[in-house]
């Protein structure tokens, strides 16, 4: 049986650590995860033996699903089916956030839809471990095999601990993107304010007038014009530009 196996050895373990422990103190670029996480599914298939097929499914800010890494057509295929019908082991292992074991895809009774339209896909078995840290579920990582019963609990330990890594992996590299996107946020926010100060200056020099008054002519030439007051300010510091050159 299955189940009496010795753990397998899981060669990608020591470089997957190497990676995360990298990955908390530099950004990584998403190319790079990307490359991993590819990684990942070639070792998982001569790690687990009777593996057909192994991938990677992340789940994006709006709740999408993608398969971010593949081994082949077959695997992208099987999970693009998951997708479109909205259940299957996959999804359920990355919603519940559970290990989930097909045994047997064509006597499986807990995603009817699914079963009925996965069976021409030739797995017959199915092993879906959800990519968890402190931050959540991030995605899953899974594999296909042809024939029935070809998973068990040394199997699934293997799956887990390739899980365990693949999700600090991605955890952290999202926590940098955010981050990211928040320096260059922001960065245009302090870009935006520089501007709208320079052009209340331009104003007050120009007009004689006090800050508070430059700021509300600049707030109405801005809903004149149906622009931000940024982008007004940026008209209006690039007009004595444009004449200085002209003159």
């Amino acid at each position: 049986m299955s189940s009496q196996k010795e753990p397998a050895a899981l060669p990608l373990d020591g470089e997957l650590a190497a990676v995360a422990a990298r990955m908390s103190g530099l950004l990584l670029p998403r190319e790079s995860v990307d490359s991993v996480l590819e990684l990942v599914v070639t070792f998982a298939v001569p790690a687990m033996g009777a593996v057909a097929g192994a991938g990677v499914t992340l789940a994006d800010e709006s709740g999408e699903f993608t398969t971010t890494a593949a081994s082949d057509e077959a695997t992208r295929a099987a999970d693009a089916l998951q997708y479109r019908l909205g259940e299957g082991p996959c999804l359920t292992a990355l919603t519940e956030g559970v290990t989930v074991r097909v045994t047997d895809v064509e006597r499986e009774r807990r995603w009817p839809r699914w079963r009925a339209e996965a069976v021409p896909f030739g797995f017959r078995s199915v092993l879906s471990a959800p990519l968890v840290t402190g931050d959540g579920c991030h995605g899953a990582i899974k594999t296909y095999a042809r024939e029935p019963g070809a998973f068990g609990d040394a199997e699934e330990d293997v799956l887990s601990r390739f899980a365990g890594q693949v999700a600090t992996l991605v955890a952290n590299a999202r926590a940098h993107e955010r981050a990211d996107r928040f320096s260059e946020r922001f960065r245009a926010t302090l870009r935006e304010r520089d501007l709208i100060n320079l052009a209340k200056g331009l104003l007050m020099q120009r007009d004689g007038v006090d800050e508070g008054t430059a700021f509300a002519v600049l707030l109405a030439s801005a809903r004149a014009d149906g622009c931000s007051p940024a982008e007004a300010a940026a008209d209006l510091v690039a007009t004595p530009r444009r004449k200085g050159m002209a003159g």
